[in-house]
């Protein structure tokens, strides 16, 4: 089976650009797997790890939302933010986790919460990507 051609962008740069076997992503319904030939698709993203796997090697980015286009032979994903597995620093985002549910559990006047939230489920989602691989090998 042909592979897929994968293209990561954000605001700022392209984060990948690579063809992969298979792209398991983080839709707003839940898990999405996308395999060559799959049916034309335009869907959002929530935060969460964004998987490649490419002849057994697997790649893992956290994106912090965004929208998936699928064609038969190509995905798209524009981003809000991402980031390599091994480029998180988990003490920084240990720090925004923390700081996001202060900002929650205070609910301070000019405080938006609905922000906040959205703060928490990125330093999240980072963080269980950076642990998650700590815990496996052939992954970036």
């Amino acid at each position: 089976m042909s592979p897929l051609k994968v293209d990561i962008v954000t605001a700022e740069k392209v984060v990948y650009s690579e063809e992969a076997d298979i792209i398991i992503a983080p839709g707003t319904e839940g898990q999405l797997g996308i395999l060559p030939h799959h049916l034309p698709l335009m869907t959002s993203l929530e935060p969460g790890e964004l998987i490649m796997r490419r002849e057994g090697t697997e790649y893992s980015l956290v994106i912090a939302g965004g929208f998936m286009e699928v064609r038969p032979d190509r995905v798209i994903v524009l981003a809000d933010a991402a980031e390599r597995a091994d480029e998180i620093d988990l003490a920084r985002a240990e720090a925004a986790k923390q700081k996001a549910r202060e900002r929650i559990s205070h609910q301070e006047a000019g405080v938006d919460i609905s922000i906040a939230e959205a703060a928490l489920r990125r330093a999240l989602a980072r963080i269980r990507v950076a642990e998650k691989r700590r815990h496996r090998t052939g992954t970036y």
